[in-house]
């Protein structure tokens, strides 16, 4: 009984916190969707964990905790996927970027006289001499 009001309790103040990021816009609101979606549907059964052992019966899985383990697996799993989803369409964007960016560059220093510019390695060279480094 006290370990399911910990776990109603803390899936309360994980919703609490999701909040608080999307107020501080330090979370997205379609990640927020997510994970408050999750979070309304966890944190009840903590509560009534009764229902969870039923529905894991008739799912043919021996315990509730069983239950909630493969579904946090599987929820782990989708969210890496979706991860990497993003990293590689954000890789793409940003190469597509600094391609945008090369061209500009060229532009100006062929059309307009501006000084080519420093490779990116040179200056944090310079950096580090001047530091000390």
């Amino acid at each position: 009984m006290q370990l399911t009001v910990i776990t109603s309790v803390t899936g309360v103040l994980v919703l609490v916190y999701i909040l608080e990021l999307l107020r501080r816009q330090q979370l997205r609101e379609k990640y927020a969707a997510i994970w408050l979606g999750i979070g309304l549907v966890v944190a009840p059964l903590g509560f009534v964990p009764r229902v969870l052992d039923s529905t894991a019966r008739r799912l043919g899985i021996a315990s509730g905790v069983s239950l909630v383990l493969f579904a946090g697996f599987v929820l782990v799993l989708l969210v890496c996927l979706h991860l990497s989803w993003e990293a590689s369409r954000l890789e793409a964007e940003t190469r597509t970027l600094s391609e945008e960016v090369a061209l500009l560059r060229a532009h100006l220093v062929a059309h307009h006289g501006y000084p080519e510019p420093r490779p990116h390695n040179q200056v944090e060279d310079s950096v580090d001499s001047e530091v000390g480094a």
